[in-house]
């Protein structure tokens, strides 16, 4: 009896581009992407101090990061954090996680092309080459520095001071690296942000991931955290009372003892839990982020479409409590040195408390008068009109002994006729006397410059143009002369006012209660109004190689009209001599009995009267 003949398979040559289409069709893996991190990445020695395969509890924080990106509901991940926790490299292992397991064009823009560039060459390259599925999908012979290709997907880089970059063809995946260090909008050119946002409106299912270390309360990744639909902080419990709490710089305690130095008291530093007041360690730190949970600090929609997750220095593995401690210490007396500890290691946005202000603090200066009423004090009235394009702001402003200050009428117009009006009006005294009018008024002159001109020409009694000094100036306003032939204005005075200066004076004398020498406005002062004389704070700003404080927007959104208005009445003020108002008071002298002139003129009297007299 025969053996039953087995089955034969015949065999087919499969050509190169069979294989990717059969590799192609092939179903991705069920992974998220700290999965497919601990699976295939593996860190170059160039650019990581501990190379080799990618370990999750070395950096268990970033777990829930980059497993955000495959939740299908979330559309928009933004990190806030300090430097050096690894933020780049948890958008990395998503770029990986694309790459192998969903293709689909992805663009990185970072905040100059050199950085795109450096960041291809020295870190996407080597990770494409070390982990085997990016491997067999990198097409490196057809890649440029700024253009990779793989298998299905082509991954963009670039700066975003290139725009033209920013706004080409469609993408999917959308990273930004470093957002706070991006370049500002230019009058050509729209911010870099929303042109690479607009290139992902055609997909639904898009994914935008943003990073950065924060700057400042207005800078895109603050912006971003504070727009988000929900926050996360990452709490950790603490190794003696098990509550899991979130670290914070003020619970680094160190010694204050007389002639201890800086690095001796850092030293000895260590966190104090701050529930149960136990010291917990370096060495306790590993494990408490291991063990640690991303929690919901803020939420304010339920269907979360964009997640915002936030930590500081104290988490990272790399850092001990001891640096965090010397570096607060040998930075705290400098401005310049205290920001960037405050940026890049508590990864918190710098702001001046100096001269910070509020709504609240405007409507606390309220007095019992109400609107069009003068005080009994007033000497002087001036006012600023802000001009727009569609509209006038205005303002008016009794003053009176040591720039003791009151707005005694505020609004908006529709036409320079409005304007008029309310400027040439009769103002009345408080329990009755002499009205007044408004002496000075400044007009911006920014907006409809033709206008402003014509009107002030008209109105030359009371009006001057001004614009706001685009420089620091060594006074508070000086003049410059309209230089238009042919406008009934031209040779007419122009006020260029230096509006930091009267910035920081409006600030600081809001702070001082009602009375002499205080900021003040009338019993009907609205939110609308002391929001917007509040818009705008005061902070330090890099300008080449120095830090300079400037004053900036709060929000890019905020209106900050009413405060331009009032910077422009007290440069009217000042111009009229509202500093020196306390001299105009003579106060009547007294008859004093003198003893009878002496015989002879004493030796000292050579200008005809006695020594005592003359002193």
């Amino acid at each position: 009896m025969s053996k039953p003949r087995g089955r034969r398979f015949r065999k087919y040559l499969v050509s190169e581009y069979q294989r990717e289409a059969l590799q192609y069709l092939k179903p991705p893996e069920d992974i998220t992407v700290s999965e497919w991190a601990e699976k295939y990445r593996v860190l170059d020695s160039k650019t990581s101090d501990m190379p080799g395969p990618w370990r999750n509890y070395i950096t268990p924080y970033l777990v829930g990061v980059m497993d955000e990106f495959c939740n299908y509901f979330t559309e928009e991940v933004v990190f806030v954090k300090p430097t050096q926790v690894g933020g780049t490299e948890a958008l990395l292992n998503m770029l990986g996680w694309i790459i192998s397991q969903d293709p689909s064009d992805t663009m990185f823009v970072y905040p100059s092309d050199a950085l795109a560039e450096r960041t291809s060459r020295n870190r996407i390259d080597p990770m494409c080459r070390l982990a085997a599925p990016l491997r067999a999908r990198y097409r490196a012979n057809q890649s440029q520095k700024l253009e990779m290709r793989f298998q299905g997907m082509s991954l963009y880089l670039t700066g975003a001071n290139s725009p033209g970059d920013l706004s080409s063809s469609p993408i999917k995946r959308l990273f930004l690296d470093e957002v706070d260090k991006f370049p500002g909008a230019s009058k050509k050119e729209a911010d870099p942000i929303k042109l690479a946002r607009e290139r992902t409106k055609t997909f639904r299912n898009r994914k935008i991931c943003m990073a950065s270390t924060p700057t400042l309360k207005t800078g895109h990744i603050w912006r971003a955290k504070e727009d988000a639909d929900v926050e996360k902080h990452y709490f950790v419990p603490c190794p003696h009372c098990g509550k899991y709490i979130e670290l914070k710089f003020a619970q680094i305690k160190f010694p204050d003892e007389e002639g201890m130095s800086y690095a001796d008291r850092a030293e000895l530093a260590n966190y104090v839990c701050q529930e149960c007041g136990c010291i917990i360690t370096d060495q306790d730190k590993p494990q408490m982020l291991r063990s640690g949970e991303w929690r919901v600090v803020r939420e304010t929609s339920k269907a979360a479409r964009k997640v915002a997750f936030w930590i500081n220095t104290l988490y990272s593995p790399f850092v001990r409590f001891s640096e965090i401690a010397r570096e607060f210490l040998l930075s705290k007396d400098n401005p310049e040195t205290f920001q960037n500890f405050v940026n890049s290691w508590l990864a918190e946005p710098w702001e001046d408390t100096k001269l910070k202000t509020n709504a609240d603090m405007v409507l606390e200066r309220q007095t019992e008068l109400p609107a069009l009423v003068l005080p009994k004090w007033a000497k002087l009235l001036t006012g600023g009109v802000d001009v727009q394009e569609n509209c006038l702001y205005w303002t008016i402003r009794a003053w009176g002994d040591f720039l003791t200050s009151q707005c005694i009428a505020h609004g908006q117009a529709l036409s320079f006729l409005e304007v008029e009006q309310q400027m040439n009006l009769r103002y009345e005294r408080d329990g009755g006397g002499d009205g007044m009018v408004v002496q000075l008024a400044l007009i911006d002159s920014g907006d409809q410059t033709d206008a402003v001109y014509e009107f002030c020409a008209s109105n030359s009694d009371w009006a001057l143009p001004s614009k706001g000094s685009s420089h620091a100036m060594t006074g508070h306003f000086k003049y410059s002369v309209i230089n238009k032939p042919g406008s009934s204005a031209n040779g007419m005075n122009l006020v260029l006012v230096d509006t930091d200066k009267y910035k920081d004076m409006i600030a600081g004398r809001m702070k001082k209660p009602n009375g002499t020498g205080s900021w003040m406005v009338h019993l009907d002062c609205d939110l609308d109004y002391a929001e917007q004389v509040t818009a705008e704070h005061k902070v330090n700003t890099r300008v080449g190689q120095r830090i300079v404080q400037k004053w900036e927007k709060k929000s890019t959104h905020a209106a900050t009209h009413y405060l331009d208005c009032e910077v422009y009445a007290m440069c009217a003020a000042d111009m009229l001599g509202a500093r020196s108002l306390h001299l105009q008071t003579v106060e009547p002298r007294t008859e004093v009995k003198q003893d009878p002139a002496p015989a002879e003129p004493a030796a000292d009297s050579w200008l005809g009267i006695g020594g005592g007299q003359w002193i």
